[in-house]
C-alpha cells in the first residue's frame, strides 16, 4: 500500500512545485504533508528522496526538504543538454537496437496510441517516459544510458506539464511516429535529429510551456 502511494504523492507534489503553490525555498514539513494526504510520514519522505533526485526538492542535514525550481534560464538550457543526449540515444540506438529492444520500443509506442485515442494525458505520459526509456536501452551504453534517465527524471515534471499544451500530446505521438519510423530503419541521423526536434523546448513551445506555468500558478492563488 505505501509503495503505491509514493508516486501519486510524488506526482501530486510536483505539479504543486512547478505550478507555484509550493514556492521555491518553502519548506516541506512531512507531518503536515502527511496529514493533507492523510498517509504516514514514510510515504512522504519516500516521495521527497524521489524529487530529491529529480533536483526539485533539496534535503538538507537536519533541517529538512526544501522546494527548488528550475528559472526559465535554467530551464531552457536543461532542455537543450537533454535535447543534444536524447539525439546521441537515438544515433546509437539505431545502430545497436537488437530485435528485442525493437519489440520493447514497439511495444511502448503501441501503449502510447492507446492513450492518444482514449485522450487520456495521464496514461500518456508514464507510457511516454517509457518508449524514451526503451531508447535508452537500446543504445547498449549503459553510462549513456543512465544519464538519459538522470535527466529525464529531473526534467519529468516540466515535460509532464508541456502535455496540458492544447493539442501537444498528439503532436508528440506524431513525433514519436517518426523517430520510430527512424529507428527501425536503422537511420541514426535522422532518428537523432527527430528525437532533438522532439525533446528541444525554444520559440513557440518554450513560451507555450511558461504559459501553462504561469495558469498553473495563477490557478493556485484562485484557489488559495
Amino acid at each position: 500500500m505505501r509503495g503505491e502511494a509514493t508516486p501519486r504523492l510524488r506526482e501530486a507534489l510536483e505539479d504543486d512545485i512547478v505550478s507555484g503553490r509550493l514556492r521555491p525555498g518553502q519548506r516541506l514539513d512531512e507531518v503536515g504533508l502527511a496529514e493533507r494526504f492523510e498517509v504516514s510520514r514514510t510515504p512522504i519522505r519516500e516521495a521527497l528522496i524521489q524529487l530529491a533526485s529529480s533536483g526539485l526538492v533539496e534535503i538538507r542535514p537536519r533541517r529538512g526538504a526544501f522546494v527548488v525550481l528550475l528559472g526559465p534560464r535554467a530551464l531552457i538550457e536543461s532542455f537543450e543538454l537533454m535535447a543534444e543526449i536524447e539525439a546521441a540515444c537515438g544515433r546509437l540506438a539505431a545502430r545497436r537496437m537488437t530485435p528485442e529492444d525493437k519489440a520493447a520500443l514497439q511495444a511502448a509506442h503501441a501503449a502510447c496510441a492507446e492513450a492518444v485515442q482514449a485522450g487520456d494525458m495521464a496514461a500518456y505520459y508514464p507510457a511516454n517516459a517509457v518508449f524514451h526509456q526503451a531508447i535508452y536501452a537500446a543504445t547498449a551504453n549503459r553510462v549513456l544510458a543512465e544519464e538519459a534517465r538522470r535527466f529525464q527524471l529531473r526534467l519529468q515534471p516540466y515535460r509532464r506539464l508541456q502535455l496540458r499544451v492544447p493539442r501537444r500530446m498528439d503532436a508528440s505521438f506524431l513525433e514519436h511516429e517518426a523517430i520510430l519510423a527512424a529507428l527501425v530503419a536503422g537511420d541514426g541521423e535522422e532518428a537523432a535529429t527527430h528525437l532533438r526536434a522532439h525533446v528541444l523546448v525554444q520559440g513557440e513551445r518554450f513560451m507555450s510551456l511558461l504559459t501553462a506555468l504561469q495558469d498553473e500558478t495563477e490557478d493556485a492563488a484562485k484557489a488559495g
